[in-house]
């Protein structure tokens, strides 16, 4: 069986985190969420944790340097040798060249990066609905167009890196969750990229 490595990114509020989640499963490999990891370790004590906490609660944005080594840590466990879906990392072009230097040493590199394209006002009022829903606060327009316009400088050069090597799928994130999904497996298996899961 063929290892199968990706990466999912997409502004706030374009669905990459459902998306990701049946991906992975699609191909049989785990979502590695750089948000994922930092909570389980904040959540359970551990150093790092305790680290990603102080750092938070100065208000301060994780240093690349950390957050790739908790990436490379994590990719160095058992079950994502057969592959694995990044979500949240690379988050700028410092970190693809952290991915690089690491995955180039073990002879891989990414298949594919999954790019899904979204409308900013669609981002916002999905964000905006989630917001009501759950009851958040901190999800003003303001700071919803904030965090995107972060993403938009930051993602956007990472966009252009792994574009020039020929592995980027934009893939149109509006429509339902199924067509959305149908359509990253579609652009995944023109690839030669196998599903374990149908």
């Amino acid at each position: 069986m063929t290892a199968t490595r990706l990466l999912i990114v997409g502004p706030q509020g374009s669905g990459k985190g459902t998306q990701g989640v049946l991906v992975a499963e699609a191909f049989g490999v785990p979502v590695v969420s750089t948000g994922d990891i930092f909570r389980a370790n904040i959540k359970d004590g551990t150093e790092l944790g305790r680290k990603v906490t102080a750092i938070l609660d100065a208000g301060d944005l994780v240093p690349d340097e950390v957050t790739s080594e908790i990436v490379r840590d994590r990719l160095s466990q058992d079950d994502a040798a057969a592959g694995f879906l990044l979500d949240g990392y690379p988050r700028n072009t410092v970190q693809v060249d952290h991915l690089d230097a690491f995955l180039g040493a073990r002879g891989e590199g990414l298949d594919a990066v999954v790019l899904l394209d979204v409308p900013r006002r669609e981002s916002i009022a999905r964000i905006a609905k989630r917001a009501a829903e759950q009851g958040r606060s901190d999800d003003t327009e303001e700071a919803i167009s904030n965090r995107l316009d972060i993403y938009e400088s930051e993602t956007a050069p990472i966009i252009d890196v792994y574009g020039a090597r020929g592995i980027v799928d934009r893939i149109d994130g509006v429509g339902t969750l199924d067509e959305i999904t149908e359509r990253i497996f579609a652009a995944l298996e023109a690839r030669g990229l196998v599903r374990v899961a149908a």
